[in-house]
């Protein structure tokens, strides 16, 4: 990997996390309050969101002269995978209501541990003792943001929702990699995720959930950027990165996604930051980063152990 490709691998890994950490920015000026009575509901800013990505994708699908068609055996499991992205989806920008937007962001980055755990379950593969640490301190680091120096804690409900999205969204990643979707080009593949997906919000809607049609132009303006920059533009910035410097890279600076979120949510939102909350912010950050990079720092301790070879017995004496 030469200089050049690395440092824009970098940038692209950079610009990845930082857009996709600006969902709250543009997704709670959407919601219902007291201040903004003519607000939307979670599933008509997600309704609007995938339609608005679906015709990007769409677009650049298009562009690129790629077909749209797909083989039969791939219908059943992107109409799942679908259904189970949207459902990761409604449940994260539900937990906005209950929770501020950097913390929720930051639970919601203990996907990469759930994985770990998934593949250990069912697919038999290894946990280390990095990762059973790495765990507790991720329990750790929620317990310090669930509750404050004050005694107050946070919404519960709230907390339940981002976990929940966190393990749709982990889920979502172990049957992508291990199901015939692995073979289907990733702007093709989201595409369809997103066109299954927006079922789930016409169902809820047609069910009783109000669809509620944005009263302001820059009501319009937030929902086109939520389909632009989180979406668009960190997918495919998280495309290039992986090119230039790999996943593993790439997956250990989306730590820069939860310190947008929380950057945005304090000046923007006049979120409460204190210590106790940059301590759990940085735990949970620190033991998914070890988490992800864990194959690259044994790789590390292997070639340090190298230079100081072990003397044999034989010699020793």
């Amino acid at each position: 990997m030469n200089t050049r490709n690395k440092i824009k691998g970098v940038i692209y890994a950079t610009i990845a996390a930082a857009t996709y950490g600006m969902i709250p920015l543009f997704a709670k000026p959407l919601y219902a309050s007291e201040t903004n009575p003519e607000g939307l509901n979670p599933d008509s800013v997600l309704f609007f969101r995938y339609l608005f990505a679906i015709v990007i994708l769409a677009i650049m699908i298009k562009s690129r002269g790629r077909s749209f068609s797909l083989n039969r055996n791939e219908v059943l499991p992107l109409m799942a995978m679908g259904a189970v992205m949207a459902f990761s989806s409604l449940t994260l920008f539900g937990s906005y209501q209950y929770i501020d937007g950097g913390i929720a962001s930051t639970i919601l980055f203990v996907y990469p541990m759930i994985v770990a755990v998934i593949m250990a379950i069912f697919f038999r593969e290894k946990i280390t003792l990095l990762t059973v640490v790495c765990c507790i301190f991720v329990v750790l680091g929620i317990s310090l943001l669930y509750k404050a120096e004050d005694g107050a804690t946070l919404n519960t409900y709230g907390v339940v929702l981002v976990l929940l999205s966190a393990l749709f969204y982990a889920i979502y990643i172990v049957a992508v990699n291990r199901s015939v979707l692995k073979k289907i080009p990733t702007v093709k593949l989201t595409f369809y995720m997103l066109l299954f997906g927006i079922s789930l919000f016409v169902i809820r809607i047609a069910a009783g959930s109000q669809l509620i049609m944005p009263a302001h132009w820059y009501n319009w303006g937030n929902l086109l950027a939520l389909a632009v920059f989180p979406t668009a533009i960190s997918f495919i910035s998280t495309t290039k990165a992986v090119q230039y410097i790999g996943s593993t890279p790439t997956a250990i600076l989306g730590a820069l996604e939860p310190v947008t979120a929380v950057l945005i949510g304090v000046t923007v939102f006049s979120e409460v930051l204190n210590m106790r909350i940059v301590i759990g912010l940085l735990i949970i950050i620190l033991a998914v980063t070890l988490v992800v990079s864990a194959g690259s720092i044994n790789t590390y301790l292997v070639r340090f152990k190298k230079l100081f070879p072990r003397l044999s017995k034989k010699k020793s004496n």
